[in-house]
């Protein structure tokens, strides 16, 4: 029976994506009961435990959309999709010293506090730092294990193997972007959507919904591009600068990160590039001599956000998120997607770009 569209079909989806989680993490560490990969395991399940699943639901839609039916290996192959972005999320995390992650201790901090607690010897920092990259790895291979083993017919996988491969590629290449962008201190609208483009946008929408039509359809036909392009890169946009908003003014109760962590570190993105756009040197000023500072306190990060509000720039990005938004509907109803996806995409894409986590 085909998937409906509403909240609680989602819900069903989100279910059966989590249960082929389970399924697959749970027979995965060598020698489990060892009690030495506990901590890895329970670091995994931790991370997995959360999150919107957006990418399997963009990814089973496109795969509906182009004809295919329900069957158990497009949510196993959709759901592999939450451990690359879990392990995108936890090399993220380290590059950015974040200390949460969904409201817990993220994991190079979880790694960390068990060193102190444990009073081994050298560094406990140094430790939870590589436990976690270590982690990110173990998380990165399994993706790549879970997708291959999903089920679905080899020429299918075959099909969207290139996309896989390039949308991984893509990732890591907007994750050292990001790196650079902090780095250089360059902050043109222009360098901060390429970045989000890369790092997220194309990686959160697009190739997932890239991967679900070429699994159906075997081959892209033209308007599957021209969905990906029109539609997916569209959401893509709108859905990072919705992730903007919310790292400077989202509540730390919804987004499970502390509030303006963003500004902390010094994240170059595209709501930051219209502040500095739009203030007056002044501003601008204090804008370069807060932003990135670790020790940023709350009055510092309301100074930042009143700048943020005052230039304009918030409510430039609310309006591009919609004008984005629009652009990406308009894109959908233009391609022969079936009926049932085109309502689902449709709902998918709101719930995208008006997120509070």
């Amino acid at each position: 029976m085909g998937m409906t569209t509403d909240a609680a079909g989602l819900e069903i989806l989100r279910a059966q994506v989590e249960r082929a989680l389970g399924e697959f993490v749970g027979r995965q560490l060598p020698d489990g009961g060892d009690p030495e990969f506990a901590p890895l395991r329970e670091a995994a399940d931790k991370l997995l435990s959360g999150g919107k699943r957006l990418r399997p639901a963009f990814c089973y839609w496109g795969w509906r959309g182009a004809g295919g039916t329900d069957v158990p290996g497009i949510f196993t192959a959709a759901a592999s999709l939450e451990l690359l972005q879990a392990s995108a999320l936890v090399h993220d995390d380290v590059m950015d010293k974040s200390d949460l992650r969904r409201g817990m201790p993220s994991a190079h901090r979880r790694f960390q506090a068990m060193h102190e607690k444990s009073g081994w010897h050298g560094s406990a920092e140094q430790f939870g730092e590589g436990a976690a990259i270590l982690l990110g790895n173990l998380l990165l291979i399994w993706s790549g294990e879970m997708w291959r083993a999903s089920g679905l017919p080899r020429e299918s996988l075959e099909a969207a193997q290139p996309v896989h491969d390039h949308m991984r590629t893509e990732l890591m290449c907007g994750q050292y972007l990001d790196l650079l962008e902090q780095a250089h201190g360059e902050n043109s609208f222009e360098s901060a959507l390429r970045v989000a483009l890369y790092k997220s946008g194309k990686y959160s929408v697009e190739q997932p919904l890239r991967l679900g039509l070429a699994l159906a359809g075997r081959e892209l036909a033209p308007w599957m591009d021209e969905l990906c392009a029109g539609f997916g890169r569209q959401v893509g946009i709108a859905f990072q600068l919705r992730d903007d908003i919310l790292g400077v003014f989202g509540d730390p109760a919804q987004t499970g990160k502390p509030a303006g962590d963003d500004l902390r570190e010094g994240k170059r993105t595209m709501l930051v590039a219209r502040t500095l756009a739009a203030a007056s040197p002044a501003e601008a000023g204090t804008v370069r001599r807060l932003l990135g500072d670790p020790a940023l306190d709350e009055g510092g990060i309301e100074t930042l956000r009143q700048i943020i509000d005052d230039t304009g720039a918030l409510r430039e990005c609310e309006d591009l998120i919609g004008d984005y938004l629009g652009e990406a509907l308009g894109a959908l109803g233009a391609v022969v997607v079936t009926p049932q996806s085109r309502a689902a995409l449709t709902d998918l894409a709101i719930a995208a770009t008006s997120r509070k986590t």
